[in-house]
């Protein structure tokens, strides 16, 4: 069973930058579809990027152009790096690995917790 451990999580003002890092533990994964999705407690989850095996890539709107979701199989990470960052960035990021494909098809949805990370806090002060 795959497993995530995220990374590069902290604290920012708005404006600044961080990288977020998720270390994949099978080589497998390298086929899968992965992303990342935010939580802020008493909020709805809400996914914020998407690659596939292809490494053909999808973003939220509230992202856009201030994310970038990228992937190296040969050090099974996956990254998010994040510019330009505002204070309703602020929340738990998690990534998700996906072998059914479903987070990579446009709305989203996550695989069960089992294929979820543990979480890196995004804080983001104005």
């Amino acid at each position: 069973q795959v497993q995530l451990v995220e990374s590069g999580g902290g604290s920012v003002q708005a404006g600044g930058s961080l990288r977020l890092s998720c270390a994949v533990s099978e080589y497998t994964a390298s086929s899968y579809c992965m992303g990342w999705f935010r939580q802020v407690p008493g909020k709805q989850r809400e996914g914020v990027a998407a690659i596939d095996s292809d490494d053909s890539t999808s973003y939220a709107n509230s992202v856009k152009g201030r994310f970038t979701i990228s992937r190296d199989n040969a050090k099974r990470t996956l990254y998010l790096q994040m510019n330009s960052l505002k204070p309703e960035d602020t929340a738990m990021y998690y990534c998700v690995a996906d072998p059914w494909g479903v987070y990579c098809s446009g709305d989203y949805l996550p695989p069960p917790p089992d294929y979820w990370g543990q979480g890196a806090q995004v804080t983001v002060s104005s």
